[in-house]
């Protein structure tokens, strides 16, 4: 199950949320070589890890430890592609109630892909349930270019924002990730899964 982790349950995942930036760090910083800001030299925590933030949280079902997660900022306040990336899109930057950033998609790399691979399905297909379950229509998304194929190719319905841009030595493409009741269908289905993968608490719930 998918964990909805909010600014109402976070004492209770801080041991897996420390997991999550200490993964991140060692993807976007250490892999892929991103210029991000690392903290105590461990921890990947940028400005919008903040109490608006959503995350969900794959967790390893015996330990409890963290396996895949992403990062979720509501559009009508501070978020990656409004804040430091608007020249992505050709027109104005999509917010709205119905519109939520997507960011900081990550596996762990502690576990082999046999792990780490269908943990990050079930992400796939919480994200959808997450959106469809808050009215979320789209999700905007910043990217470097070789990953739209991917996104495509896993059944995400995008569109472009505006064309792809060099920023700091890397192209980037914003775009959107569109949601309905035909898109979980499809990554249920591709996916093995019939029953919902989300786990809501009743505070979770309310947020």
């Amino acid at each position: 199950m998918v964990a909805v982790v909010t600014a109402d349950n976070r004492a209770k995942y801080a041991e897996q949320l420390g997991q999550m930036h200490r993964d991140r760090k060692k993807v976007f910083v250490d892999r892929f070589k991103w210029d991000l800001a690392v903290s105590g030299g461990e921890y990947e925590i940028d400005q919008f890890d903040t109490d608006t933030a959503v995350y969900l949280l794959e967790l390893e079902p015996r330990t409890r430890g963290h396996l895949s997660s992403v990062r979720l900022l509501p559009t009508t306040g501070p978020h990656i592609l409004g804040t430091l990336f608007p020249e992505l899109c050709d027109g104005q930057v999509p917010v709205g109630e119905d519109v939520w950033e997507l960011t900081r998609y990550c596996t762990t790399p502690d576990q082999p892909r046999s792990v780490t691979s269908p943990a990050g399905d079930r992400v796939g297909i919480a994200l959808v349930e997450f959106a469809l379950l808050f009215g979320i229509a789209r999700y905007t998304y910043v990217t470097h270019m070789r990953l739209l194929s991917l996104l495509i190719s896993q059944g995400w319905e995008t569109e472009p924002l505006g064309l792809p841009k060099e920023i700091n030595g890397q192209t980037l493409c914003a775009l959107t990730l569109k949601i309905s009741p035909a898109t979980l269908q499809l990554f249920r289905r591709r996916y093995g899964y019939r029953y919902p993968v989300l786990e809501l608490e009743p505070r979770a719930a309310a947020a």
